[in-house]
């Protein structure tokens, strides 16, 4: 099931690249042909978004890679660097429709063509589709760089719709002859660049503090991992718990505490089975690595009433 959701994950990418080729062909080339200074705006952005998706493919191929000598953790944080990747696309796309927006109060307005209008429409209702459709797939396969891309294909709807939107009203400006309403577009185009610039920084914020082994360190997140590991036999307690995010899978570093006087093989084990178990128990862990402590229970009662009297 694992490698079928894998397979749909790395069709879903190529998918998402395609989409953006014919996207950023199509509305460049009718942005020209209608006039449409939001329409050719929208292009270049899809002609980010068609990087971004090729960054998400060499990713998510990487990141499928096994652990090797040389990274004894996996392949997994090669998604995060895709994440980013596309964060930085989304910014510099961010940056480009804030000028081109700007640059458009300063010039005199001309109205598309009404085949912009369909353009812009056609482009909302795939990118919407592709949005639901990545966000749903991310979710399950706890994929980070699927996820960016469904909030890119979320800031593509947001953009193409402004685009619609400035293009109808410029349209009815002209027709009516309301100069005011012909810099609408331009007026969305802000709006849409600030909305996009903040997801890129949410989307690159995120990448980064996993890349930097940020833990799960919530005790209600933790908690499951320990009732699992308590139910182990022989494990008498839990001396220090770690569970790092490595985007779709996590990594766990565990201690625990058996009897002082078991043999070595004994040990070995319970902390197998303690393996084993939290293996099985929880489909992101990839690998456990546990330190076994001697459990003195005088050593134990004397630390709990050093607690009570500080």
């Amino acid at each position: 099931m694992t490698n079928q959701l894998d397979r749909r994950g790395s069709v879903l990418s190529y998918v998402n690249a395609v989409l953006n080729v014919l996207l950023a062909f199509a509305k460049g080339i009718i942005g020209i042909m209608a006039h449409s200074e939001a329409l050719i705006a929208d292009a270049v952005h899809s002609v980010s978004d068609l990087i971004g998706s090729v960054a998400v493919i060499v990713g998510l191929r990487i990141a499928r890679k096994p652990p090797d000598e040389d990274h004894p953790y996996g392949h997994g944080k090669a998604e995060l660097i895709a994440s980013i990747c596309v964060s930085v696309l989304l910014i510099a796309a961010a940056i480009e429709v804030f000028y081109s927006s700007v640059s458009s109060f300063f010039h005199s307005p001309r109205a598309p063509e009404w085949v912009a209008a369909v353009m812009a429409f056609i482009a909302v209702v795939v990118k919407e589709v592709l949005y639901r459709y990545n966000v749903r797939l991310g979710k399950r396969l706890q994929s980070k760089s699927l996820l960016a891309q469904a909030s890119d294909h979320r800031a593509d709807v947001y953009s193409s719709l402004a685009a619609l939107i400035g293009i109808v009203l410029a349209v009815v400006g002209q027709r009516f002859g309301i100069r005011w309403l012909m810099y609408t577009d331009a007026a969305a185009g802000i709006f849409v660049a600030a909305l996009v610039l903040k997801m890129a920084i949410e989307i690159a914020k995120e990448a980064l503090e996993i890349l930097m082994d940020r833990v799960v360190l919530a005790e209600e997140a933790l908690q499951p991992y320990r009732r699992e590991v308590m139910r182990v036999p022989g494990v008498r307690a839990i001396d220090d718990l770690r569970v790092r995010d490595h985007g779709q899978y996590v990594i766990v570093d565990i201690e625990i505490a058996v009897d002082a006087d078991i043999t070595v093989l004994a040990g070995h084990d319970i902390a197998a089975a303690v393996r084993d178990r939290l293996r099985e128990k929880f489909d992101r862990v990839q690998d456990v690595f546990v330190h076994v402590n001697p459990f003195d229970p005088r050593e134990r009662h004397h630390d709990r009433e050093r607690g009570r009297r500080g």
